[in-house]
């Protein structure tokens, strides 16, 4: 890629990534548990603080509401869950899981968000290898991948709302480092 890059300081170690509907990038920032809200031209408009029990925030997206959609929790963490935080990041509104485990309503490792337009969640399940579809207040709806789809880890999500298509990043990790991977597309 040719052209110039500019560099946009969080001062804390960013995480996932998101745009909301203002067109401003939001970063999740895991070990100070934060949204950081940057302007398109990376000027930081406002700090989110979840709330104390919002444990290792992996990705979060805004809603245009203007509440949050977070997930939350890894590998040794008492807390794995989907969790709907009101704008000013005070207060949890719904949640989606909470003990670690492979059952319907629970997470092991929930990495990476998907809204729809209806405002439906989609979550990428890692360590289950599976991605789930949760309700705006998320309540289960259904498994949309199973572990027999994807060979690996579902690691990132995007929907692709107008072509009604999900891409999942089925990715391998060993020793923290992705070797081999491949984009499965759910129609």
């Amino acid at each position: 890629m040719r052209g110039n890059a500019t560099k946009w300081s969080v001062s804390d170690t960013p995480g996932r990534l998101s745009v909301n509907s203002a067109y401003n990038v939001l970063v999740t920032c895991r070990m100070v548990r934060k949204i950081k809200e940057l302007s398109p031209w990376g000027d930081l408009l406002r700090d989110v603080t979840l709330p104390d029990d919002v444990i290792n925030p992996r990705h979060a997206i805004q809603l245009t509401i203007g509440q949050f959609i977070v997930c939350h929790g890894g590998r040794g963490d008492p807390v794995h869950r989907v969790c709907t935080v009101s704008a000013d990041g005070r207060e949890i509104v719904h949640s989606h899981g909470g003990q670690p485990g492979s059952d319907t309503g629970q997470y092991d490792v929930p990495g990476h968000l998907a809204v729809d337009d209806t405002e439906c969640v989609f979550v990428a399940d890692l360590s289950n290898r599976r991605v789930t579809s949760l309700s705006p207040t998320l309540s289960y709806i259904r498994q949309v991948v199973s572990r027999d789809q994807v060979k690996w880890d579902p690691d990132r999500l995007c929907l692709d709302v107008q072509r009604r298509r999900l891409y999942v990043a089925d990715n391998e990790w060993n020793d923290y480092k992705s070797p081999t991977g491949r984009v499965v597309v759910f129609s």
